[in-house]
């Protein structure tokens, strides 16, 4: 599901039972990422798909990318592995306004 920059944000803060996803490559992660935000680069293919497969079905996956493409993919392959609850965060990193991390 597609959530803007605001509802993203204002979801996740009262959700309890959230993860952040970062879907980017280590390259654009270096560049500064979403605070406690895990790492799967979907650019690794079968290896993305197992790595999100050992991820908590249960928990509710906030996924951002650079831009919201990539993103929206992975939330795709997220529900289709089981996960219900995926929120891409639409115009991704480069749009973001919230807290960072370098």
């Amino acid at each position: 599901m597609d959530l803007s920059q605001e509802e993203w944000t204002e979801q996740l803060h009262k959700d309890d039972n959230a993860v952040v996803l970062d879907v980017r490559t280590p390259e654009e992660v270096e560049e500064g990422y979403i605070p406690n935000a895990t790492h799967i680069d979907i650019y690794l293919g079968q290896g993305f798909i197992d790595e999100i497969e050992k991820l908590d079905k249960t928990k509710n996956y906030y996924v951002y990318c650079r831009s919201g493409n990539r993103s929206g993919q992975a939330c795709a392959i997220l529900n289709s592995i089981g996960i219900e609850n995926a929120f891409n965060l639409e115009g991704g990193f480069m749009n973001w306004q919230g807290e960072t991390t370098n």
